[in-house]
């Protein structure tokens, strides 16, 4: 019986996951043809300049709207909390600037950590617990649109309603951005994941609709791939947009762990004579640099434009080696686009800050159990198309708020602002130590290959819950040459005694025979190799997909 009943749960689940994503799909193609059917913007930086302009309007109306109008909200009950009327809401914002009141209204109070807006956290002010979810901050004003599904890199994936509205205004930014960048005439191809992740759709529409459409699409999945259901919902979905008119290639499906095909395919470019611009999350970006010095391929002069995790100096090195260029974007599907660098910007994971559509401030936030201290950053939305509407929202990224000093397009449009050094403070906890997880991305990233050999993307740490505690997995690719695990495992516990809290993690690591090196490829996150892999599943789980990925 218990046996039936078990089978009838799992059943009546994967029904409703399977409705789920049917829902979603059915979704993303009245958003498409909504999308396509719509004009763009007649002069996107004139308009672009108007919303900044107007941001301090924009974002007092939008909370007038949807936050002082509604008494429940969470950022309602905020406010009341911090005895800030919308009165003294505006006086506050007239008087001191933007970003200066929302400083102020961080340090009474008004703000939402990551994990309270994943609900994976209460919310609570002054002792009072304010009840709230995801979905309490989605913004009434914007009409539901095509989906966008963030990536995941902390957690799974946040399904996102865009409205059009959105959508040609990020149309509007991807002008500006490839005229700062000088694109135009280079051969453009993607290399990004397929669904569920709708960004190849998204930004393959938008290069359709400037004329300039993608010549070939690479994705990076396993060779059974393209018998998946989302395979097949994906080329479904390349297939609808051409009926529409939007030209976007239908994918080219890459070999595990193999990034020679679009390393030849560059290189055959630069035989003819042109060079490329290739749109990708970085991980993948630097393995096809990579490829190319091993074969001994040219693809010098190519622009790749670099998303989804942080563009760090290792993998920037790669990139330099392979004489290519990389251009940093910061989204988080959430918010919207925080910024992009432009062509003078230079060394380090740094971007123009996208101030008509978000105010980033920086925040001390103090790692729980520890000392050390990170410049959180905090986004708050202004447009009143944002699909949340998040006040000093903190999404677990930090960086240094600066002025940019460069005369690029981005700063005669007057957008001066930068953020510096962006990385992710994503955490290791386990067995009561906490480690910054810039540290070990610069471990992992620079000096494990410096001393073995490889190069970013070859050495992953994995956090899991094994059968009686939490457990460390260090994944090392084969392609790096190293035949033991041993040898890595004890320089790794003595390098980590040079991190802050590294010592007491390399004690209790040894001593509970916690961290295990496997000679693996990393595991891959929704076509991301993110160098920290926070899983949270089951010590079987986690080994099976270690067994998969080393095959």
């Amino acid at each position: 019986m218990g046996r039936c009943e078990g089978e009838g749960a799992n059943g009546v689940r994967r029904v409703s996951e399977l409705a789920a994503e049917l829902s979603l799909h059915w979704g993303i193609v009245l958003g498409m043809r909504q999308f396509l059917a719509s004009s763009p913007w007649a002069d996107p930086e004139e308009e672009v300049r108007r919303l900044y302009l107007e941001r301090e309007s924009n974002f007092l109306n939008l909370v007038r709207a949807t936050v002082f109008s509604n008494p429940v909200h969470p950022y309602a009950q905020m406010f009341r909390l911090a005895d800030c009327r919308f009165g003294d809401l505006e006086q506050l914002v007239r008087s001191k600037g933007l970003e200066a009141a929302l400083t102020d209204l961080r340090r009474a109070g008004v703000y939402l950590s990551h994990e309270e807006f994943k609900g994976s956290a209460p919310l609570v002010r002054s002792g009072r617990h304010i009840p709230c979810s995801t979905e309490s901050f989605r913004n009434p004003l914007a009409p539901a649109g095509m989906m966008s599904v963030s990536s995941g890199s902390r957690s799974r994936g946040t399904r996102t309603p865009k409205s059009t509205a959105a959508r040609l205004h990020a149309e509007a930014w991807r002008n500006i951005h490839q005229r700062e960048w000088q694109v135009e005439d280079r051969v453009p191809a993607a290399l990004y994941p397929i669904l569920p992740s709708t960004i190849f759709l998204t930004a393959g529409l938008a290069q359709s609709r400037r004329g300039r459409p993608w010549q070939r699409w690479f994705t990076v999945v396993g060779s059974r791939a393209p018998f998946s259901l989302h395979a097949l919902a994906t080329q479904a979905m390349v297939a609808l947009a051409r009926i529409h008119g939007a030209w976007i290639p239908f994918p080219t499906f890459l070999q595990l762990n193999d990034f020679s095909p679009v390393a030849r395919w560059i290189g055959e470019r630069k035989r003819e004579g042109r060079s490329c611009a290739i749109w990708g999350f970085a991980s993948p970006c630097v393995r096809v640099a990579a490829a190319a010095l091993e074969l001994g391929l040219d693809i010098s002069g190519t622009i790749f434009v670099t998303g989804g995790e942080a563009l760090s100096e290792a993998k920037r090195a790669v990139l330099a080696r392979a004489e290519a260029e990389a251009i940093a974007t910061y989204y988080i599907s959430e918010v919207g686009c925080i910024g992009v660098a432009c062509r003078q910007m230079g060394p380090g994971n740094s971007v123009h800050v996208h101030e008509d559509e978000v105010a980033v401030i920086s925040w001390p936030q103090q790692m729980p159990g520890r000392g050390a201290e990170v410049n959180a950053l905090l986004f708050t939305t202004l447009l009143p198309f944002a699909p949340h509407v998040l006040i000093n929202a903190e999404m677990g990224d930090a960086g240094v708020l600066e002025t940019a000093s460069c005369e690029c397009l981005f700063t005669r449009l007057g957008f001066r602002r930068k953020i510096s050094g962006i990385y992710s403070y994503s955490k290791l906890t386990g067995q009561g130590v906490t480690l910054v997880g810039k540290s070990i991305v610069r471990l992992l990233e620079e000096a494990l290959p410096a001393r073995f050999g490889g190069g970013p993307g070859d050495y992953q740490l994995v956090e899991l819950e094994g059968s009686a505690q939490t457990e460390l997995l260090l994944r090392v690719s084969p392609r790096t040459g190293i035949r033991s695990p041993e040898p890595v495992r004890d320089w790794f516990l003595r390098e980590i005694r040079n991190c802050y809290g590294g010592s007491l993690a390399a004690r209790s690591w040894r001593h509970s025979d916690g961290i295990t090196v496997v000679l693996a490829e990393p595991l891959m996150t929704r076509g991301k190799i993110l160098p920290l892999v926070l899983l949270n599943t089951g010590h079987r789980e986690s080994h099976e997909a270690q067994d998969v990925s080393g095959r």
